[in-house]
């Protein structure tokens, strides 16, 4: 039977909401009950029901993450499934360990750069990519009890009995081999670099540090002393600030601020000024354009990323193909394309010469290796991208689709384009996640930008769309 597509728990970036609020551990042990039956089932492609799947566990810092994962393990392991547990760990590292050891899906549990109340699941196909959506249709459908959906008539999945109950197996030694592979891509010793890390109190805590001390630098951590409470609190890449800080008062040479499962990173310079994703995807670009690989020299970005940077990459014989905002539909143009390097403004890079999703750890190596190969401050590798400034407003809305269609409104944004007359940018969107339209602008100055935003604003609110 066809699923239609639903989205009520799934999203771009898994299933995430309020631990226990929109995201509770009953829903949590169904995930783990579909994926252990639904790997296992002859149905979907194995052998006579007889196969034993193997799903690999990571989590962040969170105090919830620890009631889930349990939650999870236990719906594997009774639907037959053996569940490996990385515990503490990185986005990046449960894709890599899945990829490489051919495990049939990995679960990693993290809310991302949310506050510690909320928390997610992300599920991760066997080759390291996002799950395809066909299967979280399936998982949906399985939590709001539509058994025949799923195949079923009546019941819930069949429970494994005696030697069929799965196992729980410790493997911490997956996530060591991740900390080996990223030793192992860098070519410099960094012994005459000195290095901020903000860990963001999550899952990059210990993995970051490690990596870096092997590789020879001298770091200086923050941000590395979770307790299940504080993870992205005035910390990491979205709290940016105590990086700066500790980069201008050491003297460092380059810092790098990651979220709360690492897939993303967000650099500052010797300045202390941030560097953000736009700027590393033109450092890369050049990397790989001098390298001869950076294939049909083509970088993909999003919506979101400042014109500016595609002017700049433009002047140096580079094409940026943008997408919908999501490391999702990076990637997937990416492979459609068969591109090298993508990535978002938020810091999530993929590399995908070496991973199939954003790694906060790996951006931060390949921009230490620019510094060394180009024996350059990160200042100076950015000298020549000219970027506009940027101004982002979010209005709350009754109606996203009604607001956005209104036609006094399109007026708005074309009067307000015809006033930038080329020098930047306006863009009007939907929020995948509030109901909410997102402003954003960019031109001269950040004056104007606000003047132009408050125009638009105004005639939504005017036109009775906007909630007070």
């Amino acid at each position: 039977m066809k699923i239609e597509k639903s989205g009520k728990y799934f999203g771009t970036d898994g299933f995430r909401g309020e631990a226990n609020i929109s995201l509770t551990s009953l829903q949590a042990y169904k995930v783990g009950r579909f994926l252990g039956w639904y790997y296992s089932n002859e149905a979907y492609g194995c052998k006579n029901g007889l196969y034993r799947p193997k799903i690999v566990i990571g989590k962040d810092t969170r105090r919830s993450s620890y009631m889930l994962e349990y939650s999870i393990v236990a719906g594997i392991t009774a639907s037959g499934a053996d569940a490996y547990m990385l515990h503490v760990t990185t986005t990046p590292s449960v894709s890599y360990v899945t990829r490489l050891e051919e495990f049939d899906c990995g679960i990693m549990i993290t809310a991302s750069h949310n506050p510690f109340y909320d928390n997610g699941i992300k599920i991760i196909n066997r080759y390291g990519e996002k799950l395809d959506e066909s299967v979280t249709d399936l998982i949906e459908a399985y939590i709001d009890g539509n058994m025949e959906l799923i195949g079923l008539s009546s019941g819930d999945i069949p429970y494994a009995k005696r030697e069929k109950i799965g196992c729980i197996i410790d493997y911490v030694s997956g996530r060591n081999r991740y900390v080996g592979y990223l030793i192992s891509i860098a070519s410099h010793s960094y012994k005459h670099l000195k290095i901020g890390l903000d860990c963001a109190n999550g899952a990059s805590w210990t993995i970051a540090k490690a990596v870096f001390d092997a590789l020879g630098a001298r770091t200086y951590v923050t941000g590395d002393v979770p307790n299940g409470l504080n993870v992205n609190e005035n910390c990491g890449s979205t709290n940016i600030e105590n990086l700066c800080r500790l980069v201008k008062e050491k003297h460092l040479d380059l810092g790098f601020a990651f979220d709360g499962d690492a897939d993303r990173c967000i650099a500052v310079d010797e300045t202390g000024r941030v560097i953000d994703g736009d700027m590393m995807l033109y450092i890369l670009a050049k990397r790989l354009k001098s390298r001869g690989i950076l294939n049909d020299n083509t970088v993909v970005a999003t919506i979101m990323s400042n014109s500016g940077l595609t002017k700049s990459l433009e002047n140096i014989g580079i094409k940026c193909v943008q997408t919908d905002v999501g490391d999702r539909f990076v990637y997937e143009c990416m492979q459609k394309g068969g591109y090298l390097l993508g990535g978002e403004q938020s810091g999530h890079i993929i590399l995908k010469k070496y991973a199939t999703t954003g790694d906060g750890i790996l951006t931060a190596i390949m921009m230490a290796e620019e510094v060394c190969d180009q024996k350059l401050s990160l200042s100076r590798l950015t000298a020549d991208l000219n970027l506009y400034p940027q101004y982002s407003r979010s209005i709350r809305v009754k109606d996203k689709a009604l607001a956005i269609s209104d036609e006094a409104v399109q007026e708005a944004v074309k009067k307000v384009s015809q006033m930038i007359n080329g020098n930047g940018r306006v863009l009007l969107r939907k929020s995948g996640t509030e109901p909410a339209i997102r402003i954003m602008l960019e031109c001269e100055t950040e004056e104007k930008c606000i003047s132009y935003a408050d125009l638009i604003s105004n005639v939504i609110t005017q036109r009775g769309h906007s909630i007070s």
